[in-house]
This record gives C-alpha cells, structure tokens and sequence, in this order.
C-alpha cells in the first residue's frame, strides 16, 4: 500500500476512538462510582477497559483481516450509573462485571443462550434502557438551575456542535468542561497532586451476592446484547462484512473477565465507532480496512494513559459539571430508546411499564430498578399476549 492509502484507513481508526472515548468516558467513571468504585478504583477500571479492548481489537482484527471494533457498554455504564451500591459494595460490583462476561463466553459457544435473550421483546429492553438513562439526562437540567455560571457555556458548545458537527459534540463539551474545571481550580488556589496523574491498576477481588447477580450481572447482560453487541453485528452486516459470531463475543466475554477485577465493567462489539472504522471513511478499499482496526487498538493504549488524569480531573470538578457531560452523552442514547421502545403499536403499554418501573429508581430486597422494570414488561407483555388454548 502507498502510504496515501494506508493513511485513510489509520485516521479512521484513530478518530473513531478519540470520539468514542471522550464521548463517553465521563458516563463511565460516574457509572463505576455508583456502584462503589472511589476515585482510584475508577480511574483504573477505564484503564483496564481500554487495555483489554486493544488487545482484542488488534487479535481480532488481524486474525480475520475485518475492521472488528470492541468497545466499552456505554449504556452498560449509564445503567451502573442509576444504581446504587449494592450488598457487598464495589467487590460484589467486581463479581458481577466477571459473571457479566462469563454469560458472554457462554453465548458464543451456546447460540441458545442468544436466541433466549434474543425472545425478550426489542421495545422492551430499550424501555428499560430509556428509564435508567433519564435520569441521567435530567442532571444538565438540575445542575443549570444549581450552577447556571459553569453549565451555560458547556450546553452552549454542545448545542453548537449539534449543529455544526454532531460527531464532535460531545468532545467538544468535554474540552469546555475541562476549562471550566480549570477556571474554577485557579479561582481556589487548588490544584492536582502529580501522584494521582500516574495510571495504575486497582486490583479488588471479586466476592458476588445476591443482589449484585440479579441487580447488575443479568441488567448489565441483557442491556449489553441488546445496545450493542446485536447491533454491532448488524451494522456490521450492513457495511459487508460478516462477523464471527463465536470468535467476537468470546473474545468480548474473555476481555470483560480479564478486566473486571481492576474495574473494567464490560467490553462488547462496538457499535457506532464500528461504522466510523469500517465504513467508507477507512478507504474505498473493504479488504484493506482491517487497518483501522489496528490503529483503534494502538489508540486506546495511548488513551489509556490519560485515565488517572481524567478521573483526577473529575474529582475537582464544580458541583453539575461531570454530571451535565454525561447527560449531554446520553441525549442520543435516551432518543435511539424511546424510538425503540415505542416502534411497535401493539403491545406498547408493556413497554411504558418497564420505562416507568426503570424511571422509578426503586430498590425492593435489595434489587434495583432495571430488573424489576424487565420482570414487570415481561409480565405485562405476557398477560397482553395470552390467549387460552384452542382459541384463535
């Protein structure tokens, strides 16, 4: 290749991680210290997500020449971050990422497994995706009336990028928070002690209860396949490529346990930076954009070394401003949701149930909101559906 058409594919590669990753961040370390992580165990578990994906996107990228594409479960990370810390605290939360990515590995090498939650109907598992997210994106609204001085400027930019540049959005809300945060350090003589700029992993040994499997494992699984993997495949198919089921979601599944223990909540198939690497933007030629992939891989490492100094950063932030950067991340999010959990006429009221129980935020024997919502649509959707036998 001349390095004219090598060039495409590795800036594909490279921007679709740099969006990925300063798009969503910030919904990931507020999800991890939701559920218990403190600031160290937080920085690492973003460190150890972004080792664990280079390393299988560069495996299996290279193994199967395909622009194959993992990242972390954004809306995994917004569901972690409706919660609350559960019976046995952050190893308990350490446990259920682990059986999280074992229920992946099990789904590659057991198709049935997939087509069961494949059965759990789409409106749904996006109704309870929608409710979680909501009141994440309500928090900009709060924190402008709290801190309408450090928020005004954030939304602004953003609602400017809408418009001009809807890739960069986000990105570019981050930049302003940063120098809104900075503003507000010079302002109280405060600054950040070196020590903490240095990446590390935070090793906790996994313990699991009760509450953790069914309040995180089976939420974070079910909303994982059904936001992301499934659809990574689909966008996928949709670009020309057909993915190896089996070797992508073991390889996610193996990342996601590999990780979990320094914090890394879940790895999965991308989605939206999938079509960024593999799309026409990574070259005219399809056989050649495995590239990107490579590239994806060398840039979360480079990444990754930015994880200390993000949480660092986010832990002088002004009251409302990380918060408002991740609900400007999850706007799509909440939107792609509704849409979803609304697409179908039939059977709807089941959906508005699992949004409304989800939206509640209620914790009943220990159990959080997202699994009551799935049980309580099931139930609804069940009911609907019934018909005796022998009756048309």
């Amino acid at each position: 290749m001349s390095r004219s058409e090598l060039q495409q594919p590795v800036s594909a590669g490279i921007i679709a991680m740099v969006v990925g990753y300063t798009s969503s961040f910030a919904v990931v370390l507020t999800g991890l210290a939701a559920v218990g992580a403190d600031r160290r165990e937080a920085a690492s578990g973003l460190l150890a997500l972004c080792l664990t994906q280079a390393v299988g996107v560069i495996w299996l990228s290279r193994r199967h020449r395909m622009p194959i594409v993992l990242a972390w479960s954004t809306p995994g990370a917004a569901l972690l971050a409706g919660m609350s810390v559960v019976d046995g605290g952050w190893p308990a939360a350490v446990g259920a990422f682990m059986l999280a990515g074992a229920a992946y590995v099990l789904t590659g090498f057991w198709p049935a497994l997939g087509r069961l939650i494949a059965r759990i109907p789409g409106p749904i598992a996006q109704a309870m995706l929608a409710g979680v997210v909501l009141e994440l994106c309500l928090a900009p609204v709060d924190s402008l009336v709290d801190n309408p001085g450090a928020i005004v400027p954030i939304a602004l930019v953003w609602l400017i990028g809408v418009r001009l540049a809807p890739r960069w959005a986000i990105p570019a809300a981050f930049v302003t928070a940063g120098v809104v945060i900075g503003i507000d350090m010079i302002r109280r003589g405060e600054g950040v002690a070196s020590s903490t700029l240095i990446p590390e992993l935070a090793l906790t040994w996994p313990a699991l209860s009760w509450e953790a499997v069914v309040g995180i494992a089976l939420p974070l699984y079910i909303v994982t396949m059904a936001s992301q993997n499934v659809p990574g495949v689909a966008i996928m198919k949709s670009l020309g490529y057909d993915l190896p089921w089996r070797d992508s979601i073991v390889t996610a599944g193996v990342a996601t346990i590999a990780g979990a223990a320094a914090g890394a909540h879940s790895t999965n198939l991308a989605a939206i930076s999938a079509a960024l690497a593999a799309g026409p933007d990574a070259g005219p030629d399809r056989s050649r954009r495995w590239i990107a992939s490579q590239s994806a891989g060398v840039t979360y490492v480079v990444l990754a070394a930015a994880s200390a100094a993000l949480a660092a950063l986010v832990s002088v932030a002004p009251i409302g401003v990380i918060a408002t950067v991740a609900g400007l991340a999850l706007v799509g999010t909440l939107a792609d949701s509704l849409q979803g959990s609304m697409s179908q006429r039939k059977g709807r009221e089941a959906a508005v149930v699992t949004f409304l129980v989800a939206a509640s935020g209620i914790t009943a024997y220990g159990v959080g909101a997202a699994a009551w919502a799935i049980v309580a649509g099931l139930v609804v959707h069940a009911i609907l559906e019934w018909s005796p036998r022998g009756r048309g």
